[in-house]
């Protein structure tokens, strides 16, 4: 029987002192063959570094890099580029991995060899009443688990927790690593990948508690706001678009709120060009934005002679759209993709 694979563990590290001992240890590295934990302390001063020092006297698995402060990309960058192993796993210092998750997750890429990346169900650690829009997104981040709807479902959010994946080493120098910009890092890579043609799963038992401490970086950090995303986002949408839309540029926006027309607004200055706007707002219906008339959805040209981009946060809104345009005909990808 062959070796198992080395797991690499890229955990970058920036003042977590408070919670680095149990992320570390909730690893379960004692009882998983074959795994490495890359900790690149970002330029701490509150301990954590001495802390990783301190560790590693009694943790031969465990491997620490010093660095200047110059924040996680180059942090995870220099993880990736020090492993030693053929999978590279994620973990965050405030999280904790749940038990076997290592394991799990290599056995299924050793089992599926056309997925890159594999992720899992996380535990929301955070106050679900107070971070009700964090808890939501747990929810749908655990609904997906197919490549095909992680696929489809790719251009609404980031479909996976970042510290609860596990990919394939190659995948970097095939494709490239983290990318440094006024963007999310994570779901940038996904969207990246997946335009290259990797797959991506997710199995169903929980991998991670995801903590939600108030100084996350998805909280504070620009790169991490709403128009970051959507700005970052339109260039993959459009992409996509290129290739596997036939009426491309001419396209349907279903929405025409103020916050659909911010969204489609990246889109358009990626080359989509507004044929139509859809909504059920009778106000709305038979007036103009943007030069483009704003239509019921009932007077759509029929299944297969136009494309439709239902720009839509609500889930429950985004299901009805959906259900809607598959009742009468309406093909998911051949006809529309849902974007938010």
């Amino acid at each position: 029987m062959s070796a198992l694979p080395l797991i690499s563990v890229v955990l970058p590290v920036h003042n977590a002192a408070g919670t680095l001992r149990a992320a570390v240890d909730s690893l379960d590295v004692e009882t998983v063959a074959e795994v490495e934990v890359i900790a690149v302390d970002d330029g701490s001063d509150d301990g954590s570094a001495e802390l990783l020092d301190g560790m590693a006297r009694t943790r031969p698995w465990l491997r620490v890099l010093h660095e200047p402060h110059r924040g996680i990309v180059p942090a995870l960058n220099a993880g990736c580029d020090a492993v030693r192993g053929e999978l590279i796993a994620r973990m965050d210092a405030d999280d904790r991995s749940l038990p076997g998750r290592l394991d799990r997750q290599r056995r299924f890429l050793l089992e599926h060899r056309s997925i890159g990346v594999v992720s899992g169900r996380v535990r929301f650690g955070g106050d679900a009443r107070r971070a009700r829009g964090y808890a939501h997104y747990v929810s749908w981040i655990n609904s997906l688990r197919d490549p095909a709807d992680i696929a489809v479902m790719r251009f609404v959010e980031s479909p996976f927790a970042h510290p609860a994946v596990m990919f394939r080493g190659n995948l970097v120098c095939l494709h490239g690593g983290y990318r440094d910009g006024a963007f999310p890092e994570d779901y940038e890579l996904w969207l990246r990948w997946m335009d290259e043609g990797v797959r991506m799963a997710s199995i169903p038992e929980e991998v991670l508690l995801w903590n939600d401490p108030p100084d996350r970086l998805s909280r504070t950090d620009p790169r991490y706001s709403i128009d970051a995303f959507y700005m970052m986002k339109a260039e993959y949408i459009a992409r996509w678009a290129v290739r596997r839309v036939r009426f491309w540029p001419q396209v349907y926006f279903w929405g025409a709120g103020r916050t659909t027309r911010k969204r489609a607004q990246y889109l358009i200055a990626r080359g989509a060009s507004v044929k139509a706007w859809v909504d059920i707002d009778a106000k709305k219906i038979g007036h103009r934005v943007w030069g483009a008339p704003v239509i019921a959805p009932e007077d759509l040209p029929p299944p297969g002679a136009c494309f439709i981009f239902p720009f839509v946060g609500s889930r429950s809104a985004r299901a009805e759209i959906m259900h809607w345009l598959e009742k009468r005909g309406y093909v998911l990808e051949r006809d529309y993709v849902p974007v938010a």
